[in-house]
């Protein structure tokens, strides 16, 4: 899988994926909370790896810098 996420974005995704699953913690079960689980650990792994398939899905859209 080649990188296609910049730095930001990288960032962005890891931050976003923490508070989401602490707030699906904070939640305290039910629904909502495994939507925020599953969300959260999305944007988790896809700010640790560097990699969205989206991006891929959507035109080989990508916000990672080219290599000159």
């Amino acid at each position: 899988m080649k990188m296609n996420e910049g730095a930001i974005d990288r960032v962005i995704r890891v931050l976003l994926g923490v508070a989401l699953v602490y707030i699906g913690y904070t939640l305290g079960g039910g629904v909502w909370s495994v939507v925020l689980y599953v969300l959260g650990a999305i944007a988790l792994v896809t700010g640790f790896t560097g990699f969205c398939l989206l991006y891929r899905l959507f035109g080989n859209f990508s916000t990672a810098k080219k290599a000159k």
